[in-house]
């Protein structure tokens, strides 16, 4: 993967890291302390990484249901989400919700037929529904609804023939219809009729006065009281208010106030009407594992704490807003392609939502299992409390013939696996990486044999171990020195070098990883029956530019870091065309009579890989190398985690 195809860029290497430490300061402590600690999140969504809480909550406070979080141990720092939410009836929406109450209440009294819900407590603290019901005659409007009787008699002083109906007994309580008007009225046609269900109701008669229609009507449950000659509904006892416990209906009511009344016994409850919820004092948050719901919380801290307590669960709202989780992510893992603190730290320093960084501190230094130790445990340290582990990559120089020579030799292998995991204990690693390339194929088994051996002397010390295959094919893999599902049962992760489709020894010019030479590549290793846990997906974060002269020959390529792109693109006039086969973007300049060719990698190639490992639902990727690429390419990748 990495040194064969490097050897002759450790000048190049050497000035990016100068570079680096110069951006630093040359201090791994400064490096330190630029990371970020915090990140900002829309609902379960990561959007940015900052390295202060004011930077984070600046940032959070332009976002709807944001909410920062440390880093490391996820504890939370600050939150917009709304406390108090704004219903009418049993309808509401985002630009009814509110921080305070007094902004909720300010709000309210401005609305007519408006409930206040407190999300973190049952039922509503503020209501403006109607309590009295004004008619004239048959006739009733929106606007003659009441909280009080006299407000209801203040407006029925207007009109003549009136009456008022108090809505939670559903019972005709006033009205300044005269003597005389009811006598005269009870004399007229007998128009309003009880029915049930369209039919009129048995044992009954009509009436010619509203009111003793509406009186009768009482005894007969789930009736209406219609107007025969306008064949309008003008009094109802439909029980149109249902409580149900948990989903299931209990009980229905005529009136709201009765309805609540009643559910207040019950908890875990709702009042449903016309398919609407109009009252709950069932908890605001559910805690959910996949698509089943654990239990239900009143407030955000509850029920967080108790998700933590779950894989794969998450928090959602009432209306299925998922506001926190810790469902399952693509994990991010970066080389750092070197040894030094100070690089390393600045590294990871630009990075967001990286996992498991990977410093080249150990190699094998000769065939009797020398083992070469340049790890840092105070790095280990710092980037630990960062929340990021630590899996040293350990490669043999890339050395065939010594690599045979160590892998015929027991005593040089038991030496070098006792080496490196001593190593790696005493400095807290959270595994190793292996990386050992240019292995004969006729060392196949014997390859095989030291890794279960260093597999299995890693897991004794508690570590993991992961390990560098390269992209291959199914058609040769077979000769090669890597027997993919016997290392795929040993390790416990193995990283798919997916690039150099095209690599400094080419003959012909191409991309490093075409986007479906990637996909395909992805698919072989799967076809091993490699369980799809066990892999990750290695991206490049470097291009390969070829040199043609006039003749069309092939005469030179260099490797180009990431970062460096725009401004080549910039200062050479290159002109882009999509290339179908590799997905990618082709460009072509001219200079000095000579030709150039590169396939870009840009924030949108690596965000389609990141897209490939979560078509597979694979375990993450794994970018060569840090450094590469520029910062705000994080900002994109920890989004797409």
């Amino acid at each position: 993967m990495k040194m064969r195809k490097w050897t002759t860029m450790v000048l190049a290497l050497l000035t990016a890291q100068s570079l680096v430490l110069s951006a630093f300061g040359g201090d791994a402590a400064s490096a330190a302390g630029s990371m970020t600690k915090y990140r900002v999140y829309q609902n379960d969504k990561a959007l940015r990484e900052f390295s202060t809480e004011n930077q984070a909550i600046a940032y959070a406070q332009g976002f709807e249901y944001s909410h920062v979080e440390t880093i490391t141990g996820r504890g939370w720092v600050w939150d917009n989400f709304p406390r108090y939410k704004i219903y009418q009836g049993g309808n509401s929406n985002a630009k009814w919700e509110y921080r305070s109450y007094e902004q909720a209440l300010a709000a309210a009294k401005s609305m007519n037929y408006v409930h206040i819900r407190d999300l973190e407590k049952p039922g509503w603290i503020y209501q403006s529904y109607a309590k009295y019901q004004l008619y004239q005659g048959d006739n009733t409007y929106a606007n003659w609804g009441f909280t009080t009787i006299a407000a209801a008699k203040k407006e029925a002083g207007k009109w003549t023939n009136s009456h008022i109906i108090e809505l939670s007994s559903n019972q005709w309580v006033w009205d300044n219809v005269s003597d005389a008007q009811e006598k005269k009225l009870r004399a007229g046609s007998a128009v309003y009729q009880i029915e049930v269900d369209g039919a009129k109701a048995e044992n009954t008669k009509n009436y010619a006065y509203l009111f003793d229609a509406i009186k009768a009507s009482v005894n007969v449950a789930n009736s209406v009281v219609m107007n025969t000659k306008t064949n309008k509904t003008v009094h109802s006892n439909v029980a149109g208010y249902t409580v149900q416990q948990s989903g299931k209906p209990i009980k229905a009511f005529v009136s709201l106030e009765k309805a609540i009344q009643y559910a207040n016994y019950y908890s875990n409850s709702e009042i449903v009407y016309k398919g609407s919820v109009w009252w709950t004092n069932a908890a605001y948050l559910s805690v959910y594992q996949g698509d089943k719901k654990l239990k239900s919380f009143h407030s955000r801290e509850s029920a967080v704490s108790y998700a933590r307590g779950y894989s794969n669960s998450y928090v959602q709202t009432a209306e299925g807003r998922k506001l926190w989780s810790n469902t399952k992510k693509l994990i991010y893992l970066g080389w750092n392609g070197t040894s030094g603190a100070s690089t390393i730290m600045g590294h990871v320093a630009d990075t967001q939502g990286l996992d498991i960084d990977s410093p080249s501190w150990f190699e094998l230094t000769a065939a009797n299992g020398l083992l070469s130790n340049r790890s840092d445990p105070a790095v280990v340290k710092s980037l630990r409390e960062q929340g990021i582990k630590v899996m040293p990559l350990v490669h043999n120089q890339f050395d065939k013939k010594m690599t045979s020579e160590f892998l015929a030799n027991a005593d040089a292998q038991t030496t070098f696996i006792n080496g490196l995991t001593s190593c790696l204990t005493d400095i807290g690693a959270y595994g190793v990486n292996l990386d050992f390339e240019e292995v004969a194929g006729t060392d196949r088994a014997a390859y095989t044999a030291f890794v279960k051996a260093l597999a299995e002397a890693v897991h004794a010390k508690g570590m993991k171990i992961s390990i560098d295959l390269p992209r291959g094919s199914t058609s040769w893999n077979h000769q090669t020195a890597y027997d993919h599902a016997a290392l795929g049962d040993i390790v416990d992760t193995i990283i798919i070098m997916a690039y150099d489709q095209h690599w400094s020894g080419s003959d012909t010019p191409g991309p490093v990883a075409g986007l479906q030479w990637t996909e395909d590549g992805l698919s072989q290793f799967l076809s091993y029956g490699i369980p799809r846990s066990k892999l990750m997906l290695g991206i490049p974060f470097y291009v390969r530019e070829w040199k043609l002269d006039g003749n069309g020959k092939l005469v030179g390529n260099r490797a180009i870091y990431m970062k460096e792109i725009p401004q080549l693109i910039t200062d050479t006039g290159a002109i882009g065309t999509p290339d179908p086969d590799s997905g990618l973007m082709k460009f072509t300049y001219v200079k000095d009579g000579y030709t150039y060719l590169f396939w870009a990698e840009t924030a949108l190639t690596i965000q389609a890989r990141i897209q490939i490992a979560k078509k597979y639902d694979i375990a993450g990727v794994a970018a060569w190398r840090l450094g590469y690429e520029s910062s705000d390419l994080w900002t994109m990748m920890l989004r797409n985690k």
